[in-house]
Parts: C-alpha cells; structure tokens; sequence
C-alpha cells in the first residue's frame, strides 16, 4: 500500500485505535474535567491574578490543540497492513541507506508519523526533508534531499521492508 498523497499516515490498526480512544478521551471526560477545573478557579475571585484560572485555560488551549491534531491525523490515516514488500521505499517501512554512497556510513529507520515511534527504532515522518527524499526509491537507487541550510545530500537506498515490530 504505497501512499503518494503527503498528509496520508499509515498506521496499524494498533496505533490507529490507541489513537481513536485518546481522541475519544479528550473530547469527553478529559473536556468535562476541564472545564470544571476553570469554574473551580473561576469562583475564586479576581481572574488577573488567579494562577489556577489561567493553568486550566492554558491546559485547555493544549488539549485542543491535541485534539484538532488527532482529528486531521486520524481522518487522513490509512489503516491495515504494512506496505508490500516490493523493494520501493513507502510509510510504513524500514529503510536503510548509506550517506553518499558510503556503505560504512549507515542510518536504519522507520518511516511513519512521530505518532507511530517506538523506543525500538529511530522514526522519520514522510513530511521530513529525508523521509520524503527518499519515498518511492527502490533499493539500489540513490536519493537527494536537501538539508536545513538549503544545500542537497544524496544517500542510497540499501534496504526496504515493512515494519513488523
């Protein structure tokens, strides 16, 4: 399942329902208690100097933005297995390439959204200047990118295969 489109994330169904259930959270109780923290603090008197009205309403603004974050991720997900393993580099795999061209200097990762990171595996979004120098690049082929500082780097594509961890 190659995704072309740059907002697709592909997620397992794992990641996509972790995900669901914390958006579900956000919306509802963790909204309720929220708001309950700003009347409580609210009651106290005086909101330019109220401390606590001001941390709720500063947690609120967070959450809201998690939550308009979740909803744009989880609408423009792709749900279900990895990405055939075809040779051509795709979200949902991981890539191994060699900095321009030298074998001894190696980089592994997983390609897919920070959502989707583990511990066990460095990840690079498909949005990233790398992640998206290197999607649709079969093994063997070499791929440009271009740096922060506006110049370009090339590595090569040394491996691609689905994520199975």
């Amino acid at each position: 399942m190659t995704q072309t489109s740059e907002n697709v994330t592909w997620l397992t169904q794992e990641a996509y329902n972790k995900l669901k259930d914390e958006l579900e959270y956000l919306t509802g109780p963790a909204r309720t208690e929220i708001a309950a923290k700003i009347a409580a603090a609210r009651e106290e008197g005086d909101l330019r100097e109220n401390g606590g009205y001001h941390a709720a309403k500063e947690e609120q603004g967070k959450q809201e933005l998690r939550v308009r974050q979740l909803t744009q991720l989880l609408e423009n997900a792709k749900v279900g297995e990895p990405p055939a393993a075809n040779g051509a580099v795709a979200p949902g795999m991981v890539v191994t390439i060699a900095f321009d061209g030298d074998e001894d200097d190696t980089l592994t990762f997983l390609l897919a959204s920070r959502e989707y990171a583990s511990a066990d595996i460095e990840t690079y979004s498909p949005q990233s200047p790398l992640g998206g120098g290197v999607i649709g690049h079969k093994v063997g082929e070499d791929a440009e990118y271009e740096l922060p500082n506006g110049k370009k780097a090339s590595v090569r594509i040394l491996k691609a295969e689905p994520y199975t961890g």
